[in-house]
């Protein structure tokens, strides 16, 4: 996993905040290198980012945990 750009975690967070139709969404710079890239929503943390690069092509990949706790009753 290559380490993502301060310049990039701009871009994210407004490809994110327009896909995912949340202007609360944030991706937080890591305080520092080789940490994971954060993504949270009205200040709590939902999910992390890792950047792919491959054969010169560069990708993101989302990962993003709900605790079962979160979900609202049946």
């Amino acid at each position: 996993m290559a380490d993502i750009s301060t310049a990039e975690v701009h871009r994210l967070q407004k490809a994110l905040r327009r896909l995912l139709g949340s202007p609360e969404l944030t991706v937080e710079v890591p305080p520092r290198k080789g940490m994971s890239v954060e993504i949270a929503v009205a200040g709590e943390v939902v999910g992390t980012v890792y950047r792919d690069e491959d054969e010169g092509e560069v990708s993101y990949a989302v990962n993003m945990t709900v605790l079962e706790e979160d979900l609202p009753p049946a």
